[in-house]
Formats: structure tokens, C-alpha cells, sequence
């Protein structure tokens, strides 16, 4: 079962912010083999999205209030650690993601820079594509927008 929490930037303790920052190296650096800055200055705009199981951070997002990031309201980061993946934790932390926009910020509309392969786990939560695929970080995105 994974319990799922919200926490401001501020209200993370270092050991919180360590464990998300941990998360996000392993998959998005060592797992994709993608050398990029993922420390970037937006964690303190973004409000944190954790999910844990047995105490242990295995799900994270973060979400942007509208101008934040993108116009609308967004959601990024989304990982899921490996070994853990098999149990639906992605849809679970996108759907407390949703929540929490609507939530903290009362939007519908949100906008998300995709990997292109998770396009159908997007679509699934009813984002569509929006533009042409594009590179960041060396790896194919498309834009992703739910109404």
C-alpha cells in the first residue's frame, strides 16, 4: 500500500529532501543514463508529492501552481523506483498529483513535458498530446495537456 503526503519545499526535513533527490538520481540519471541537472531551482517553487511504502520513498512528483513553470499548472518528476513499478504506484501518485492541483490550486488544466514512451500511462490519465515531439535531455518528450 503506498501512503501518499504533500509538503511544501519549506516543510520538507533533509532527510525527506535527501530521499527525493536520492529517488530522482537513481532513475532519471543512473537508470535512463542521462546526465542532466536535475537540481534546477524550481524544488523551492513546487509543492512535493511523496509516496511511501513501508516507511521507504518509492513514488514522487512535484507540482507548479500556473507560472510556475509552464501557463497552466504542471506536474513533473514523476518516477517510480524500479523495483516497484509493478504495482501501479505511477497511477496512484498521478492521481494524488491531480488531486493536489486541484486542491492547492484550484485548476483543471494541467500541462506536462512527457518522456514519449509513457505517453499511453499519460493518456490513461486523460492528458493528450499537444505539439511535436521534441529532445530535452537527450531523450524524446512531447507535451502533454489535461483539460
Amino acid at each position: 500500500m503506498l501512503h501518499v503526503i504533500t509538503k511544501k519545499f519549506s516543510d520538507l526535513s533533509a532527510d525527506e529532501l535527501y530521499a527525493i533527490l536520492q529517488l530522482r538520481s537513481e532513475v532519471f540519471v543512473v537508470e535512463q543514463d542521462c546526465v542532466y541537472q536535475d537540481i534546477d531551482y524550481k524544488d523551492q517553487k513546487a509543492i512535493h508529492v511523496l509516496g511511501y511504502k513501508n516507511k521507504k520513498l518509492v513514488a514522487y512528483t512535484r507540482i507548479f501552481k500556473p507560472g510556475d513553470y509552464f501557463n497552466e499548472a504542471s506536474i513533473g518528476r514523476v518516477v517510480v523506483t524500479k523495483n516497484e513499478r509493478k504495482f501501479g504506484y505511477g497511477h496512484i501518485i498521478m492521481k494524488y498529483s491531480i488531486e493536489a492541483i486541484k486542491s492547492f490550486f484550484d485548476e483543471k488544466v494541467i500541462k506536462i513535458s512527457a518522456q514519449k514512451y509513457l505517453k499511453e500511462f499519460y493518456e490513461s490519465h486523460e492528458f493528450i498530446q499537444v505539439g511535436k515531439e521534441y529532445l530535452e535531455d537527450g531523450i524524446p518528450h512531447i507535451a502533454m495537456v489535461k483539460f
